[in-house]
């Protein structure tokens, strides 16, 4: 599946990489983001006095904001002035944390973030519950916002992200999988909400639908890259940098794409050990070093990041769209932030 913006020129990066982008990017609508934050906080308050004590552990658990920093960024990029965009961002995190909250109880994480996961802290109904309530006020910030538009791109997102996650359940344990299922998954349950989250900045500024699209290519293709990237890492990062613990996705059955160029390169007997550990989930204490060393084998990690670099330089290129000023230069070195974790 062939990304959305073909990779020819590449947007010029600034100075930053690595985590001083994100900390560029923070800077840049520093102003935006506290508004975005203390809408969050406001609208995560509940008579029901578990509701703000689980949304506040996973809200404070150390998340990047990554996805609101991409809305709040593309809307100035576009030369928006007004304040409907902070709304918008807050209503992207919403979205966000939602599925996090369902996602550690559907893979019974105990971590998150690095800090132990909601699931684990209160278990598993009231987690999906929050997680619901979160989406719930997503919504009312989408209505609120008044923009047909707006809640046309962000409900199909939230649908599209839930496909996703549901793909990924039908495909794991299962060898067979395609590189093209696998990318439907991470296309659907990463990519189309950082699309949503950067088209939207455009929309509210009243822009024309070429620089929509640009913005909604920059999104897809940055989603699909961090994916890949998240994906790598699960294989090669310690703990402490990943979050959660290293090896989660092989213990699960996860089919990944490091996991399925190590198995159509290995042998037959390689091949045999892939059946065995993901599709029969009969796992010992040697298989996930033995896992991570069949990859380094065949070239799966390097691979991986080759790939995911092919989607960066795909974002980069949609960046091209808009002229050149410290929001573009924010919004490449973004993309140089998201591969660069894998190093």
């Amino acid at each position: 599946m062939a990304p959305s913006a073909a990779p020819a020129d590449k947007a010029a990066p600034g100075t930053a990489r690595g985590e001083d982008a994100l900390a560029a990017l923070t800077a840049l609508v520093r102003d935006d983001l506290e508004a975005c934050n203390r809408l969050i906080v406001e609208r995560m308050q509940s008579r029901v006095a578990l509701i703000p004590e689980l949304a506040a552990h996973i809200v404070a658990a150390g998340g990047k904001r990554l996805r609101p920093l991409l809305t709040l960024a593309a809307a100035r990029l576009v030369g928006y002035r007004g304040d409907r965009h902070v709304g918008l961002a807050a209503c992207v995190e919403f979205i966000h944390t939602a599925t996090l909250l369902h996602d550690d109880v559907v893979d019974e994480s105990a971590l998150r973030r690095g800090q132990a996961s909601a699931n684990a802290l209160f278990g598993n109904k009231p987690s999906v519950l929050v997680g619901d309530f979160l989406f719930a006020r997503a919504f009312e910030l989408m209505v609120a916002d008044g923009s047909l538009e707006v809640l046309r791109i962000l409900s199909s997102a939230s649908a599209v992200l839930v496909e996703g996650e549901v793909l990924q359940l039908v495909i794991q344990n299962d060898m067979s999988a395609t590189e093209a299922q696998y990318l439907e998954v991470i296309e659907g349950k990463t990519a189309a909400l950082f699309a949503a989250a950067t088209e939207v900045g455009a929309v509210v500024a009243g822009r024309p639908a070429a620089e929509q699209a640009a913005l909604r290519a920059y999104g897809h293709n940055l989603g699909v890259a961090f994916q890949l990237i998240d994906d790598a890492l699960d294989y090669s990062a310690e703990q402490e940098r990943l979050g959660k613990t290293v090896g989660d996705d092989f213990r699960e059955g996860k089919i990944t794409l490091p996991v399925l160029l190590a198995f159509a390169r290995g042998d037959e007997e390689e091949r045999a050990f892939w059946r065995r550990t993901v599709e029969e989930r009969e796992q010992a204490g040697p298989d996930l070093p033995r896992a991570i060393a069949l990859m380094q084998k065949h070239h799966a990690f390097a691979d991986t990041v080759a790939r995911a670099r092919h989607y960066g330089d795909a974002a980069l290129a949609a960046l091209m769209t808009f002229p050149d000023g410290a929001e573009r230069r924010a919004l490449a070195d973004v993309v140089e932030f998201c591969i660069s974790r894998a190093r």
